[in-house]
Protein backbone atom coordinates (compact mmCIF):
# COMPACT_ATOMS: atom_id res chain seq x y z
CA UNK A 1 0.00 0.00 0.00
CA UNK A 2 1.28 3.25 -0.71
CA UNK A 3 0.73 6.24 1.74
CA UNK A 4 -0.91 9.66 0.04
CA UNK A 5 2.19 12.32 0.19
CA UNK A 6 0.53 14.99 1.07
CA UNK A 7 -2.80 14.83 3.62
CA UNK A 8 -5.01 16.86 5.32
CA UNK A 9 -6.77 16.64 8.47
CA UNK A 10 -5.58 13.00 7.98
CA UNK A 11 -7.32 12.57 4.37
CA UNK A 12 -4.99 12.46 1.04
CA UNK A 13 -5.24 15.32 -1.12
CA UNK A 14 -2.88 16.47 -3.84
CA UNK A 15 0.27 18.73 -3.87
CA UNK A 16 -1.74 21.33 -4.97
CA UNK A 17 -4.68 21.19 -2.46
CA UNK A 18 -2.16 20.84 0.41
CA UNK A 19 0.30 23.83 -0.64
CA UNK A 20 -3.29 26.09 -1.21
CA UNK A 21 -4.29 25.29 2.53
CA UNK A 22 -0.40 25.80 4.09
CA UNK A 23 0.56 28.51 2.20
CA UNK A 24 -3.08 30.25 3.04
CA UNK A 25 -1.69 33.27 5.65
CA UNK A 26 -4.99 34.03 7.18
CA UNK A 27 -5.70 29.90 8.04
CA UNK A 28 -3.71 28.71 10.95
CA UNK A 29 -1.90 25.67 10.09
CA UNK A 30 0.28 23.20 11.80
CA UNK A 31 2.47 21.10 9.32
CA UNK A 32 4.12 17.61 9.64
CA UNK A 33 6.83 17.21 7.63
CA UNK A 34 10.38 15.22 7.34
CA UNK A 35 13.64 16.46 6.38
CA UNK A 36 14.04 17.81 2.85
CA UNK A 37 10.33 18.39 2.50
CA UNK A 38 10.26 21.96 2.10
CA UNK A 39 9.37 22.80 5.44
CA UNK A 40 11.51 26.39 5.50
CA UNK A 41 9.95 26.97 1.46
CA UNK A 42 6.36 27.09 2.99
CA UNK A 43 7.04 29.21 5.64
CA UNK A 44 8.79 31.55 3.46
CA UNK A 45 5.71 31.45 1.21
CA UNK A 46 3.49 31.77 3.69
CA UNK A 47 5.59 35.36 4.62
CA UNK A 48 5.63 36.22 0.76
CA UNK A 49 1.67 35.66 0.62
CA UNK A 50 1.28 37.49 3.63
CA UNK A 51 2.79 40.26 2.44
CA UNK A 52 1.47 40.15 -0.95
CA UNK A 53 -2.05 40.23 0.67
CA UNK A 54 -0.84 43.44 2.90
CA UNK A 55 0.05 45.67 0.02
CA UNK A 56 -3.20 44.64 -2.03
CA UNK A 57 -5.48 45.58 0.94
CA UNK A 58 -7.35 49.38 0.50
CA UNK A 59 -9.03 49.54 3.53
CA UNK A 60 -5.81 50.60 6.01
CA UNK A 61 -5.81 47.08 7.70
CA UNK A 62 -3.47 45.24 5.54
CA UNK A 63 -0.35 43.55 7.14
CA UNK A 64 2.99 45.47 7.45
CA UNK A 65 6.32 43.85 6.84
CA UNK A 66 7.27 44.31 10.63
CA UNK A 67 3.92 42.81 11.70
CA UNK A 68 5.51 39.02 10.41
CA UNK A 69 7.08 37.42 12.80
CA UNK A 70 8.90 34.11 11.74
CA UNK A 71 10.94 32.14 14.92
CA UNK A 72 13.60 29.58 14.27
CA UNK A 73 15.87 27.96 16.71
CA UNK A 74 19.75 29.26 15.40
CA UNK A 75 21.15 32.45 13.83
CA UNK A 76 22.48 31.03 10.75
CA UNK A 77 18.89 29.03 10.03
CA UNK A 78 17.43 32.95 10.45
CA UNK A 79 19.76 34.36 8.40
CA UNK A 80 19.24 31.82 5.49
CA UNK A 81 15.35 32.71 5.46
CA UNK A 82 16.23 36.05 5.59
CA UNK A 83 18.14 35.50 2.96
CA UNK A 84 15.78 33.37 0.95
CA UNK A 85 13.18 36.07 0.96
CA UNK A 86 15.44 38.49 -0.62
CA UNK A 87 16.19 36.30 -2.61
CA UNK A 88 12.83 35.44 -4.14
CA UNK A 89 11.65 39.19 -3.72
CA UNK A 90 14.85 40.59 -6.17
CA UNK A 91 14.23 37.51 -8.56
CA UNK A 92 9.53 38.01 -8.81
CA UNK A 93 10.83 42.05 -9.19
CA UNK A 94 12.41 40.55 -12.53
CA UNK A 95 10.59 38.04 -13.66
CA UNK A 96 7.98 37.87 -16.51
CA UNK A 97 4.32 37.49 -15.99
CA UNK A 98 4.06 34.06 -16.71
CA UNK A 99 7.29 33.73 -14.48
CA UNK A 100 5.08 35.45 -11.75
CA UNK A 101 1.71 33.73 -12.19
CA UNK A 102 3.68 30.05 -11.87
CA UNK A 103 5.52 30.67 -8.71
CA UNK A 104 1.88 31.85 -7.27
CA UNK A 105 0.51 29.23 -8.54
CA UNK A 106 2.86 26.83 -6.43
CA UNK A 107 1.99 29.04 -3.51
CA UNK A 108 -1.34 28.01 -3.69
CA UNK A 109 -3.04 31.31 -5.05
CA UNK A 110 -6.05 30.39 -6.84
CA UNK A 111 -6.15 30.76 -10.31
CA UNK A 112 -8.88 33.60 -10.42
CA UNK A 113 -6.33 35.84 -8.05
CA UNK A 114 -3.16 35.93 -10.39
CA UNK A 115 -3.59 38.39 -12.23
CA UNK A 116 -3.91 40.40 -9.83
CA UNK A 117 -1.44 39.52 -7.69
CA UNK A 118 1.42 39.18 -10.18
CA UNK A 119 2.02 43.10 -10.61
CA UNK A 120 2.40 43.54 -6.61
CA UNK A 121 4.33 40.34 -6.74
CA UNK A 122 6.62 41.80 -8.80
CA UNK A 123 6.15 45.34 -7.34
CA UNK A 124 7.21 43.80 -3.53
CA UNK A 125 10.72 43.98 -3.24
CA UNK A 126 10.73 47.97 -4.01
CA UNK A 127 8.47 48.87 -1.51
CA UNK A 128 10.07 46.48 1.05
CA UNK A 129 12.84 48.78 0.27
CA UNK A 130 11.03 51.80 0.85
CA UNK A 131 9.93 50.47 4.51
CA UNK A 132 11.64 51.33 7.29
CA UNK A 133 10.85 47.64 8.93
CA UNK A 134 11.36 44.71 8.05
CA UNK A 135 9.73 41.16 8.30
CA UNK A 136 10.55 39.91 11.76
CA UNK A 137 12.72 36.86 11.39
CA UNK A 138 14.49 36.23 14.83
CA UNK A 139 15.48 33.29 17.34
CA UNK A 140 13.36 32.28 20.15
CA UNK A 141 16.08 33.98 22.20
CA UNK A 142 16.28 37.29 20.38
CA UNK A 143 12.68 37.22 20.35
CA UNK A 144 12.40 36.64 23.94
CA UNK A 145 15.25 39.02 24.64
CA UNK A 146 13.98 41.97 23.55
CA UNK A 147 10.74 40.92 25.27
CA UNK A 148 12.95 40.97 28.94
CA UNK A 149 13.89 44.53 27.39
CA UNK A 150 10.74 46.12 28.39
CA UNK A 151 10.16 44.08 31.61
CA UNK A 152 9.09 46.49 34.26
CA UNK A 153 11.51 46.66 37.10
CA UNK A 154 9.29 44.88 39.55
CA UNK A 155 9.74 41.61 37.10
CA UNK A 156 12.99 41.45 37.30
CA UNK A 157 13.31 42.05 41.08
CA UNK A 158 10.52 39.03 41.41
CA UNK A 159 12.86 36.47 39.28
CA UNK A 160 16.22 37.97 41.11
CA UNK A 161 17.35 39.51 38.02
CA UNK A 162 19.74 42.76 38.03
CA UNK A 163 17.95 45.69 36.49
CA UNK A 164 21.24 46.64 34.22
CA UNK A 165 22.42 43.64 32.88
CA UNK A 166 24.78 42.07 30.32
CA UNK A 167 23.11 39.26 28.18
CA UNK A 168 24.76 35.68 28.31
CA UNK A 169 24.20 33.83 25.46
CA UNK A 170 26.73 30.97 26.62
CA UNK A 171 26.82 29.97 30.45
CA UNK A 172 29.71 28.39 30.30
CA UNK A 173 31.43 30.71 32.09
CA UNK A 174 28.91 31.17 34.84
CA UNK A 175 28.47 27.47 35.39
CA UNK A 176 32.19 26.70 35.48
CA UNK A 177 32.75 29.95 37.85
CA UNK A 178 29.58 28.82 40.13
CA UNK A 179 31.55 25.03 41.32
CA UNK A 180 33.52 27.06 43.90
CA UNK A 181 31.03 28.72 45.43
CA UNK A 182 28.54 25.93 46.06
CA UNK A 183 31.63 23.25 47.25
CA UNK A 184 32.24 26.59 50.33
CA UNK A 185 28.48 26.76 50.75
CA UNK A 186 28.67 22.87 51.01
CA UNK A 187 31.44 22.93 53.01
CA UNK A 188 30.18 25.59 55.57
CA UNK A 189 26.51 24.12 55.95
CA UNK A 190 27.10 20.64 58.22
CA UNK A 191 23.60 19.24 57.04
CA UNK A 192 24.55 19.96 53.10
CA UNK A 193 27.83 18.24 53.75
CA UNK A 194 26.58 15.01 55.01
CA UNK A 195 23.77 15.25 52.02
CA UNK A 196 26.69 15.38 49.58
CA UNK A 197 28.89 13.14 51.38
CA UNK A 198 26.54 10.30 51.56
CA UNK A 199 25.98 10.84 47.50
CA UNK A 200 29.59 10.49 47.06
CA UNK A 201 29.60 7.48 49.64
CA UNK A 202 27.20 5.91 46.97
CA UNK A 203 27.47 7.25 43.91
CA UNK A 204 31.13 7.96 43.47
CA UNK A 205 32.25 11.70 43.29
CA UNK A 206 32.09 11.73 39.38
CA UNK A 207 28.58 10.73 39.70
CA UNK A 208 27.21 13.28 42.00
CA UNK A 209 29.02 16.06 39.85
CA UNK A 210 27.44 15.04 36.66
CA UNK A 211 23.98 14.38 38.49
CA UNK A 212 24.33 17.93 39.96
CA UNK A 213 25.17 19.36 36.68
CA UNK A 214 22.42 18.16 34.55
CA UNK A 215 20.02 19.28 37.21
CA UNK A 216 21.53 22.78 36.98
CA UNK A 217 20.84 22.77 32.93
CA UNK A 218 17.40 21.77 33.92
CA UNK A 219 17.17 24.83 36.34
CA UNK A 220 14.49 26.49 34.89
CA UNK A 221 12.29 23.42 35.09
CA UNK A 222 13.71 22.58 38.36
CA UNK A 223 12.35 26.06 39.98
CA UNK A 224 8.84 26.03 38.39
CA UNK A 225 8.30 22.46 39.49
CA UNK A 226 9.33 23.35 42.88
CA UNK A 227 7.70 26.29 43.31
CA UNK A 228 4.37 23.59 43.02
CA UNK A 229 5.89 21.15 45.62
CA UNK A 230 6.22 18.74 42.61
CA UNK A 231 9.75 18.03 43.56
CA UNK A 232 9.34 16.60 47.19
CA UNK A 233 6.64 14.92 46.08
CA UNK A 234 7.92 13.59 43.18
CA UNK A 235 8.99 10.08 44.55
CA UNK A 236 6.95 9.19 47.73
CA UNK A 237 8.28 7.65 51.04
CA UNK A 238 8.39 4.15 51.45
CA UNK A 239 5.54 4.53 53.76
CA UNK A 240 3.37 6.42 51.53
CA UNK A 241 4.15 3.79 48.74
CA UNK A 242 3.38 0.85 50.94
CA UNK A 243 0.70 1.00 53.23
CA UNK A 244 2.45 -1.61 55.30
CA UNK A 245 4.53 0.53 56.85
CA UNK A 246 2.11 3.24 57.83
CA UNK A 247 3.37 5.53 61.14
CA UNK A 248 7.23 3.11 60.87
CA UNK A 249 10.37 4.97 61.06
CA UNK A 250 12.42 2.44 59.01
CA UNK A 251 11.26 -0.67 56.66
CA UNK A 252 13.33 -2.51 58.89
CA UNK A 253 10.45 -1.90 61.97
CA UNK A 254 8.47 -4.05 60.49
CA UNK A 255 10.72 -6.81 60.49
CA UNK A 256 10.83 -6.43 64.45
CA UNK A 257 7.04 -5.89 64.37
CA UNK A 258 6.43 -9.30 63.12
CA UNK A 259 9.37 -11.44 65.09
CA UNK A 260 7.46 -14.16 66.63
CA UNK A 261 6.45 -15.00 62.51
CA UNK A 262 10.43 -14.85 62.12
CA UNK A 263 11.41 -16.75 65.06
CA UNK A 264 9.02 -19.28 63.93
CA UNK A 265 10.55 -19.34 60.68
CA UNK A 266 13.93 -20.18 61.66
CA UNK A 267 12.95 -23.07 64.08
CA UNK A 268 11.09 -24.68 61.21
CA UNK A 269 14.03 -24.19 58.74
CA UNK A 270 16.41 -25.39 61.59
CA UNK A 271 14.74 -28.34 61.63
CA UNK A 272 15.00 -29.36 58.15
CA UNK A 273 17.01 -32.29 57.29
CA UNK A 274 19.34 -30.68 54.69
CA UNK A 275 22.13 -28.82 55.99
CA UNK A 276 21.96 -26.17 53.76
CA UNK A 277 17.78 -25.68 54.74
CA UNK A 278 19.27 -25.83 58.77
CA UNK A 279 21.72 -23.59 58.42
CA UNK A 280 19.77 -20.68 56.86
CA UNK A 281 17.54 -21.55 59.75
CA UNK A 282 20.23 -20.64 62.36
CA UNK A 283 21.07 -17.50 60.44
CA UNK A 284 17.67 -16.31 60.91
CA UNK A 285 17.32 -16.88 64.07
CA UNK A 286 20.75 -15.35 65.21
CA UNK A 287 19.96 -12.62 62.92
CA UNK A 288 16.69 -11.76 64.52
CA UNK A 289 18.14 -12.10 68.00
CA UNK A 290 20.40 -9.05 66.92
CA UNK A 291 18.22 -7.47 65.38
CA UNK A 292 20.57 -7.67 61.95
CA UNK A 293 17.77 -6.51 58.97
CA UNK A 294 20.50 -7.43 56.27
CA UNK A 295 21.17 -10.59 57.89
CA UNK A 296 17.21 -11.23 57.98
CA UNK A 297 17.09 -10.51 54.52
CA UNK A 298 20.17 -12.55 53.69
CA UNK A 299 18.42 -15.53 55.60
CA UNK A 300 15.72 -16.02 53.35
CA UNK A 301 16.35 -14.10 49.98
CA UNK A 302 18.99 -14.47 47.48
CA UNK A 303 21.42 -11.82 46.66
CA UNK A 304 19.62 -10.90 43.53
CA UNK A 305 16.79 -9.90 45.85
CA UNK A 306 14.10 -12.75 45.07
CA UNK A 307 13.14 -15.71 47.83
CA UNK A 308 15.17 -18.74 48.30
CA UNK A 309 13.91 -21.81 46.99
CA UNK A 310 13.27 -24.47 50.45
CA UNK A 311 11.93 -27.73 50.15
CA UNK A 312 8.10 -28.02 50.01
CA UNK A 313 8.65 -31.18 52.50
CA UNK A 314 9.56 -28.81 55.23
CA UNK A 315 7.30 -28.86 58.17
CA UNK A 316 5.87 -25.47 58.40
CA UNK A 317 7.08 -24.28 54.89
CA UNK A 318 3.89 -21.65 54.70
CA UNK A 319 5.23 -19.75 58.05
CA UNK A 320 8.50 -20.00 55.99
CA UNK A 321 6.69 -18.87 53.29
CA UNK A 322 5.19 -16.29 54.58
CA UNK A 323 8.37 -14.58 55.96
CA UNK A 324 10.17 -14.45 52.40
CA UNK A 325 6.98 -12.69 51.10
CA UNK A 326 7.60 -10.51 54.66
CA UNK A 327 11.50 -10.06 53.88
CA UNK A 328 10.35 -9.32 49.75
CA UNK A 329 8.42 -6.16 51.17
CA UNK A 330 10.76 -5.13 53.50
CA UNK A 331 13.58 -5.24 50.78
CA UNK A 332 11.05 -3.34 48.37
CA UNK A 333 10.67 -0.76 50.59
CA UNK A 334 14.46 -0.38 51.49
CA UNK A 335 14.96 0.00 47.88
CA UNK A 336 12.21 2.98 47.92
CA UNK A 337 13.42 4.17 51.12
CA UNK A 338 16.86 4.85 49.03
CA UNK A 339 15.17 6.63 45.76
CA UNK A 340 13.10 8.64 48.31
CA UNK A 341 16.49 9.82 50.34
CA UNK A 342 18.56 10.07 47.22
CA UNK A 343 15.99 12.13 45.75
CA UNK A 344 16.11 14.84 48.46
CA UNK A 345 19.73 14.58 48.62
CA UNK A 346 19.44 15.76 45.38
CA UNK A 347 16.58 18.24 45.48
CA UNK A 348 18.64 20.30 48.54
CA UNK A 349 21.88 20.01 46.86
CA UNK A 350 20.53 21.23 43.64
CA UNK A 351 18.48 24.40 45.98
CA UNK A 352 21.82 25.69 46.78
CA UNK A 353 23.75 25.18 43.67
CA UNK A 354 21.10 27.20 41.93
CA UNK A 355 20.48 29.57 44.59
CA UNK A 356 24.93 30.22 44.39
CA UNK A 357 24.44 30.38 40.23
CA UNK A 358 21.68 33.10 40.68
CA UNK A 359 23.71 34.74 43.25
CA UNK A 360 26.89 34.67 41.39
CA UNK A 361 25.09 36.09 37.87
CA UNK A 362 23.39 38.63 40.43
CA UNK A 363 26.86 40.03 41.46
CA UNK A 364 28.20 40.51 37.71
CA UNK A 365 25.13 41.78 36.26
CA UNK A 366 24.96 38.80 34.28
CA UNK A 367 21.43 37.65 32.82
CA UNK A 368 21.37 33.95 30.57
CA UNK A 369 19.35 32.30 28.44
CA UNK A 370 17.64 30.18 31.18
CA UNK A 371 16.75 33.37 32.43
CA UNK A 372 15.22 35.09 29.43
CA UNK A 373 12.79 32.44 28.80
CA UNK A 374 11.34 32.30 31.76
CA UNK A 375 11.10 36.01 32.22
CA UNK A 376 9.19 35.54 28.60
CA UNK A 377 6.56 32.82 30.56
CA UNK A 378 6.36 35.21 33.40
CA UNK A 379 5.15 38.55 31.42
CA UNK A 380 2.86 36.43 29.01
CA UNK A 381 1.80 34.46 31.50
CA UNK A 382 1.40 36.79 34.69
CA UNK A 383 -3.29 37.88 34.59
CA UNK A 384 -1.77 41.50 35.31
CA UNK A 385 0.97 41.59 32.76
CA UNK A 386 -0.19 39.81 29.98
CA UNK A 387 -2.65 42.27 29.27
CA UNK A 388 -0.03 45.09 28.98
CA UNK A 389 2.34 42.33 27.17
CA UNK A 390 0.02 41.65 24.57
CA UNK A 391 -0.77 45.06 24.05
CA UNK A 392 2.77 45.35 22.90
CA UNK A 393 3.04 42.57 21.20
CA UNK A 394 -0.26 43.39 18.98
CA UNK A 395 0.90 46.16 17.16
CA UNK A 396 3.36 44.18 16.32
CA UNK A 397 2.65 40.54 15.30
CA UNK A 398 -0.22 39.42 12.90
CA UNK A 399 1.12 36.22 11.82
CA UNK A 400 3.38 34.12 13.60
CA UNK A 401 5.48 31.43 11.91
CA UNK A 402 7.82 28.87 13.84
CA UNK A 403 9.99 26.52 11.67
CA UNK A 404 11.68 23.20 13.22
CA UNK A 405 8.66 23.38 15.60
CA UNK A 406 9.36 19.85 16.89
CA UNK A 407 12.94 21.68 18.91
CA UNK A 408 10.43 24.22 21.02
CA UNK A 409 11.08 23.57 24.79
CA UNK A 410 8.05 22.70 26.73
CA UNK A 411 9.21 26.36 29.00
CA UNK A 412 9.16 28.11 24.89
CA UNK A 413 5.43 26.66 24.22
CA UNK A 414 4.33 27.50 27.94
CA UNK A 415 5.10 31.04 27.04
CA UNK A 416 3.96 31.19 23.75
CA UNK A 417 0.85 29.34 24.41
CA UNK A 418 -0.26 31.92 26.91
CA UNK A 419 0.55 34.82 25.10
CA UNK A 420 -2.25 33.01 22.21
CA UNK A 421 -4.45 31.74 24.78
CA UNK A 422 -5.16 35.07 25.66
CA UNK A 423 -6.94 35.46 22.12
CA UNK A 424 -9.99 32.97 22.97
CA UNK A 425 -11.51 33.60 19.61
CA UNK A 426 -11.39 37.22 20.06
CA UNK A 427 -10.70 39.20 16.43
CA UNK A 428 -7.13 40.39 15.44
CA UNK A 429 -5.88 37.15 16.66
CA UNK A 430 -2.48 36.29 14.72
CA UNK A 431 -2.20 33.34 12.30
CA UNK A 432 -0.24 30.36 13.64
CA UNK A 433 2.11 28.36 10.88
CA UNK A 434 3.79 26.06 12.73
CA UNK A 435 6.16 23.31 10.81
CA UNK A 436 8.36 20.72 11.91
CA UNK A 437 9.09 17.08 12.04
CA UNK A 438 8.31 15.61 15.61
CA UNK A 439 10.51 12.35 14.79
CA UNK A 440 13.34 14.30 14.97
CA UNK A 441 14.51 16.49 17.71
CA UNK A 442 18.01 17.56 16.63
CA UNK A 443 18.24 19.79 19.84
CA UNK A 444 16.76 17.55 22.76
CA UNK A 445 19.84 19.02 24.51
CA UNK A 446 18.24 22.64 24.64
CA UNK A 447 15.65 20.84 26.63
CA UNK A 448 13.50 20.00 23.60
CA UNK A 449 11.01 17.62 23.56
CA UNK A 450 8.56 16.05 20.72
CA UNK A 451 5.87 15.83 22.54
CA UNK A 452 4.99 20.08 22.31
CA UNK A 453 4.23 19.56 19.00
CA UNK A 454 1.62 17.52 19.27
CA UNK A 455 0.34 19.78 21.98
CA UNK A 456 0.81 22.67 19.81
CA UNK A 457 -1.21 20.55 16.85
CA UNK A 458 -4.20 20.23 19.29
CA UNK A 459 -4.10 24.08 20.10
CA UNK A 460 -3.98 25.06 16.59
CA UNK A 461 -7.08 22.82 16.01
Amino acid sequence: MTLAAYEHNGHPVERAAFYAIACDPRRSIAVEACAGAGKTWMLVSRILRALLEGSLATDGHGTAAHEILAITFTKKAAGEMRQRLNEWLVEFAQATPEKLAEELLARGVPPAQIAAQAPALKNLYPQLLASARPVQIRTFHSWFAALLRTAPLAVLQDLGLPANYSLLEDDTEAVTAVWPRFYATVVDNPSARADFEALVAVHGRFQAHKALAAALNKRVEFVLADAQGVVDASVPSFDAQFPAFTGLAAPEDLLWAQRPLLQEAAANLGRASAVTFSAAGSALEQAVTAQDADAVLAALLTQKGTARKFGEKIVGIATVRTAQDLALLVAQAQLQNAAWAHQQRMARLTRILIAELAALKYERGWVDMNDVERAASVMLSDPVLSGWVQERLDAKVKHLLIDEFQDTSPLQWQALHAWLSGYAGAAGAPSVFIVGDPKQSIYRFRRAEPQVFRAAQAFVV
